[in-house]
């Protein structure tokens, strides 16, 4: 059984959610058509766009960052000898 650990970050992120729908969401994805269809939900009634905000935050997972091994700047491809 996969374990889901929410950070503090989803923590603000959901109280974000709450009150402010369409930002929580351009926080975790950016300004995409998640953004845009959040900003419709929340004008047509505050609770649907809080619902959709709170999946995003769930599904969605932060860009991992991988630092650059040896000053290599093209993608991470496999071995480095």
């Amino acid at each position: 059984m996969a374990h889901n650990h929410s950070t503090v970050s989803d923590l603000v992120l959901y109280i974000l959610a709450f009150f402010i729908p369409p930002l929580a969401v351009f926080f975790r994805t950016g300004c995409d058509a998640d953004f845009l269809i959040n900003i419709c939900l929340t004008i047509l009634a505050w609770f649907p766009g809080v619902i959709h905000a709170f999946w995003i935050i769930h599904r969605t997972k932060r860009a991992v960052v991988v630092p650059a091994i040896g000053g290599h700047k093209g993608p991470v491809t496999g071995h480095h000898y």
